[in-house]
């Protein structure tokens, strides 16, 4: 099954500053990929060609970068992805445009997984990370992303499976008598 995902913003920035957010992606000082939200994404080694890591069990190699522009990631798994996934920064006449662009063919059980389970978590992960975009360039976002009941399910039981959590339990103070 062949799947092309892609989701835009547009930023009030110039190229280099958005750019810039893509050359911070698993650093310490990452502004664009929601770790507060999502399993971090990380690298065996800095951010360059040849690089493998991931985020949770979402796992791939970068293939190509070109720093402040464009870096493209070849997915090793889940088993059936068979694709990339990328960023990319576009000037436009009234700002900057980020993209990212998913596009595999799904093979195997990933046939039944990616449209029940791994594209709306995906969707919601890549919105996330569009508003973290939009925060770090704009000081706000306009219309922040509000996860759907289905997203909010999954996440609970991804999020147990792989023994993630991705937002941290409200600590409850015990009652002293």
């Amino acid at each position: 099954m062949a799947i092309r995902n892609l989701h835009v913003r547009r930023l009030p920035a110039d190229e280099d500053t958005v750019g810039a957010l893509i050359d911070s992606l698993a650093s310490p000082h990452d502004q664009l990929w929601p770790h507060d939200r999502w399993p971090a994404m990380r690298f065996d080694r800095p951010l360059g060609v040849g690089a493998t890591g991931g985020h949770g069990p979402i796992r791939y190699q970068v293939v190509a970068y070109l720093p402040g522009r464009w870096i493209r990631f070849r997915f090793t798994a889940p088993r059936g992805f068979d694709g990339i996934h990328e960023f990319t920064v576009h000037r436009e006449s009234d700002g900057t445009s980020l993209h990212h662009l998913l596009s595999m063919h799904a093979r195997g059980p990933a046939r039944i997984t990616w449209p029940i389970l791994w594209r709306p978590l995906h969707d919601a992960a890549l919105e996330d990370c569009l508003d973290r975009a939009e925060r770090s360039t704009a000081g706000t976002v306009r219309a922040p992303t509000r996860w759907s009941w289905l997203v909010r399910l999954l996440v609970s039981v991804v999020s147990r499976r792989f023994r993630r959590v991705v937002h941290e339990p409200v600590q409850r103070v015990p009652r002293t008598r």
